[in-house]
């Protein structure tokens, strides 16, 4: 696979730029709408692809000091916490809506500090 000049991640995670630009997401809000928005079909893919790579994904970011990531990494992190937002979806719900979990619903008025 050839890397385009608009890689988001580092290169061993180059199979995972196809989900870069969907699920590259800095805030919580944002990860909680896109999955809200998604499709199962599509966060299976995501999930499939991902899950396997997370733990390399955090040994290679946690070489870095979590207030100066390098932007691939800090990519990737943010595709790691996507992972996360889906997964019980994919693992449990079968769908992108929490199952009895009344009006689950993530309103932030702000978002963490990096």
């Amino acid at each position: 696979m050839t890397r385009t000049t608009h890689a988001q991640l580092p290169e061993q995670f180059s199979t995972l730029e196809p989900f870069a630009r969907t699920w590259c997401l800095e805030t919580e809000s944002q990860r909680w709408d896109q999955r809200m928005a998604g499709d199962m079909t599509a966060m299976q893919a995501f999930y499939d692809a991902g899950f396997p790579l997370i733990q390399d994904a955090l040994v290679y970011c946690d070489k870095f000091p979590l207030d100066d990531l390098p932007e691939d990494a800090r990519q990737l992190l943010h595709l790691v916490h996507s992972l996360i937002m889906v997964a019980m979806c994919v693992e449990i719900w079968h769908q992108p809506e929490v199952v009895d979990g009344a009006d689950a619903v993530i309103t932030r008025v702000s978002d963490p500090d990096y």
